[in-house]
């Protein structure tokens, strides 16, 4: 993260909404725990939020916003977060010695075989 909170976003990156409440003035075309592709990133600017890090994505136009009169305004880059597949990747690679580790989808490693039932 950078220091102001927000991740370094680039567009075609997938990220996940975390974030899809609302201020009584909004209205919103997201759904948490969705993922979308980023289309565009860049600063954004209305008379009630003041400056913030916008982000646009693949397939939401939003149109003309009824309050502010902004076309397409983008969403508050906070409310998302980057799509993460392997939770575990960067910890396996600084245990790896910054080598690229298997995913946990990789189809070359070993599964856990379940714990067989004890009878007691």
């Amino acid at each position: 993260m950078t220091p102001n909170g927000t991740w370094q976003f680039h567009v075609g990156m997938q990220v996940v909404c975390i974030d899809d409440s609302l201020m009584p003035e909004q209205y919103i075309e997201i759904k948490a725990g969705e993922v979308y592709t980023i289309s565009w990133v860049g600063i954004h600017e209305n008379y009630i939020a003041g400056e913030y890090l916008g982000v646009r994505l693949v397939g939401v136009d939003r149109g003309i916003c009824p309050q502010f009169g902004d076309h397409n305004p983008p969403f508050r880059a906070t409310r998302f977060r980057p799509l993460v597949r392997d939770r575990l990747s960067s910890l396996r690679s600084i245990l790896a010695g910054n080598d690229p580790a298997p995913s946990v989808e990789d189809p070359t490693r070993e599964r856990v075989k379940e714990k067989e039932e004890e009878k007691v």
